[in-house]
């Protein structure tokens, strides 16, 4: 029992997580709209032979951020309602519990490919975010990933 709490709270833990994120996102959105564009626009260090990879459109900018919020309250939502599935199913056997997982799994999973996908390889290695002292957001990106990535790791396990 005690390792079912344990991938109940890590589970709702990863969603709280993200759902602050996206909410931070939408109630502020100027600023992370900011960084979305910067490293887009690919502005804010010298020309390079990848500036024809640059996006200058401001829709295309919005577009993107509003896709970015999406997966976050939409996987932070998915990862939250795993959670409480989770929570029901505690008492269940071994095989109940270990298929109340799949909501959970999905959503932390979609959060893991968005900033491993989203941020790691196309903003930091497409649009060369690692060049930009003002926005290389890869540390913090990179600690989402480890996070996420550990959850789905002990969340994965069988119960027996």
């Amino acid at each position: 029992m005690p390792i079912r709490l344990l991938k109940i709270i890590i589970t709702a833990s990863v969603g709280i997580l993200v759902f602050i994120v996206g909410l931070n996102n939408i109630l502020d959105y100027s600023t992370n709209f900011d960084f979305v564009k910067h490293i887009l626009s690919m502005d804010m260090y010298p020309e390079g032979p990848f500036q024809s990879r640059a996006v200058l459109s401001a829709s295309l900018h919005h577009l993107c951020y509003m896709f970015i919020i999406f997966v976050e309250c939409a996987g932070s939502g998915l990862t939250l309602y795993g959670a409480k599935r989770l929570w029901n199913a505690r008492h269940l056997v071994s095989k109940s519990f270990n298929q109340s997982k799949s909501q959970a799994l999905l959503g932390m999973g979609s959060l893991f490919t968005l900033y491993l996908l989203g941020f790691m390889a196309i903003g930091g290695e497409w649009f060369q975010m690692w060049r930009d002292g003002i926005y290389n957001a890869q540390e913090p990106v990179f600690r989402f990933i480890v996070c996420i990535g550990i959850a789905i790791l002990i969340v994965n396990q069988p119960d027996e």
